[in-house]
């Protein structure tokens, strides 16, 4: 496995992912739609491609890094997708968040055009992908997903082959599931903090190091306490994987009534024009006057 990289899908996430790549040294060549996310690349030492196809066919390796199912199939069996230039077995990484059984079908036609696939949901975010330590769960031959790794482990500390295709976007559910309720008990527990006159702000030191700390509580905390809403994900992101989520335990028949309350506040936030703000922005949920506190 070489450092040719190709990236399709320079967004908040790809962007960073490309970032990272670069300054480790590899050999990227981008495309997207958004010629200035393109171009933000561009400047810091990637090469632009008129094509999935062309960035394809200069490259040993494809990272995806897009937002549905549906763009992920057009992307690399499209018109000028990636099946078009790559040539035979290219390995394509798949970094998207999509459901399981898509994307054992995507493997199975990659492997019909005679290239190889390995899904590869993160956990982490932007921020851990600019300094390498995003947490990645692998689907995919054994084989494939060693290859990956070469290149994934730039960006990446925690890598773990969890079984043949689907299984890397299986366990991305699992961990969203965990997420957003986590990322919904801490909005909820910060509003009561305010609401009791509680200095907020102190609570993740305070917890630090007990069975309630988490990452979540220790990042996002202050965050819904300053209502800084940087965008590092997508409220409407999350409904997209909650919705996966409750896919799969209805085929499953598992009950799932914590995700079910979760999903449905992040749609009715989605639903209030707030999908393309950050987690932070859970914290519009519980607008209104703060009710008197009885003693």
């Amino acid at each position: 496995m070489t450092n040719r990289v190709a990236l399709i899908g320079a967004g908040a996430m790809g962007g960073a992912i490309g970032t990272r790549l670069i300054e480790t040294g590899n050999q990227l060549t981008v495309f997207d739609l958004d010629q200035a996310r393109v171009q933000e690349l561009v400047d810091i030492g990637a090469k632009a491609a008129a094509s999935a196809a062309e960035a394809a066919a200069v490259s040993d390796a494809v990272i995806l890094s897009l937002n549905a199912a549906k763009i992920v199939h057009i992307a690399v069996f499209g018109e000028a997708g990636v099946a078009k230039g790559a040539k035979a077995g290219t390995l394509i990484i798949d970094m998207s968040s999509i459901d399981p059984d898509t994307t054992k079908a995507l493997a199975l036609e990659a492997a019909e055009n005679g290239l190889r696939w390995v899904d590869s949901p993160l956990s982490g975010g932007a921020p851990k992908a600019l300094v390498g330590q995003l947490t990645l769960m692998a689907g995919g031959r054994e084989e494939d997903v060693a290859d990956a790794y070469q290149v994934l482990k730039h960006v990446a500390s925690n890598y773990t082959h969890m079984g043949p295709s689907g299984a890397g976007q299986t366990t991305k559910l699992i961990n969203q599931v965990l997420c957003g309720l986590n990322f919904l008990a801490v909005a909820e527990a910060t509003q009561l903090a305010l609401d009791a006159g509680v200095d907020a702000a102190k609570i993740p030191l305070a917890l630090k190091g007990g069975r309630a700390d988490s990452a979540i509580l220790q990042e996002y905390m202050p965050r819904f306490v300053a209502k800084d809403y940087r965008r590092t994900g997508r409220i409407d992101n999350m409904v997209k994987d909650l919705n996966g989520a409750q896919d799969l335990a209805r085929r499953t028949n598992t009950a799932m009534p914590l995700t079910a309350t979760c999903a449905e506040v992040h749609r009715m936030l989605t639903a209030a024009g707030l999908g393309g703000e950050d987690q932070a922005a859970l914290m519009e949920y519980f607008k209104g006057p703060n009710k008197e506190i009885v003693e």
